[in-house]
């Protein structure tokens, strides 16, 4: 059965199980304090709002995506499907990303991508699910599986801070691969969503130690 971190008891619960299948993380939550639940809003809104804001700084994803927000309303997936290429250029978006929400806008409204069931699928399948899809890299699909479906057991392999965070917690001689980060997660299943929030709050920790403020998109 999959679980599901919609509140912050859902994280506690889960973080107590976390510690009960790898003691060794005791210490990391002892230093970090119980973390936070981070969620983004669900459905079609929420993944169209990870893809506006890849690879750009926090404060020019959001500066685009109010753009869009407030020129598409309501936002819907017909409504971008529907939307000029150049209009929502005008907006801040490439036309990569336009490219992007325009497919999952066709594919939603002919119902091949249902949204909704990847909370409940195995998380590797709904990993691979996304990121077969066009402009889809794994680092969208394993943020909008974590934070905006609150699917316990997603995995942000590909995480940056995650990966140094694992390096420094688990006294590491280098940061791990994507490919190391498979083996090193395993026995944190079937809660590695909550794996993800401790070691996002441990990457946190060590940067205000080094008195650097961490990435917020971590």
């Amino acid at each position: 059965m999959t679980i599901h971190l919609n509140s912050q008891s859902d994280l506690e619960d889960a973080m107590e199980r976390l510690m009960k299948l790898d003691p060794r993380l005791r210490p990391i939550l002892a230093q970090t304090g119980m973390p936070a639940l981070r969620q983004r809003e669900p459905g079609f809104a929420g993944l169209a709002a990870i893809v506006c804001g890849q690879q750009l700084s926090t404060a020019s994803a959001a500066a685009i995506w109010a753009r869009v927000t407030k020129s598409v309303d309501p936002f819907h997936h017909d409504a971008i499907r529907k939307a000029r290429a150049d209009r929502l250029g005008r907006l801040g978006l490439s036309a990569a990303k336009i490219k992007t929400l325009k497919m999952l806008a066709r594919e939603i409204a002919s119902e091949r991508l249902n949204l909704d069931v990847l909370a409940e699928e195995d998380a590797d399948a709904a990993h691979h699910t996304l990121t077969s899809l066009h402009g889809i890299g794994p680092w969208t699909a394993d943020v909008y599986l974590l934070f905006c479906l609150g699917h316990g057991d997603a995995w942000p392999a590909g995480d940056l801070a995650v990966q140094e965070a694992i390096k420094i917690g688990l006294g590491l001689k280098t940061r791990p691969t994507v490919k190391e980060m498979a083996p090193l997660a395993e026995p944190w299943r079937p809660v590695r969503g909550a794996a993800a929030h401790l070691w996002w709050a441990y990457y946190r920790v060590m940067k205000k130690r080094e008195g650097i403020i961490a990435d917020q998109q971590t």
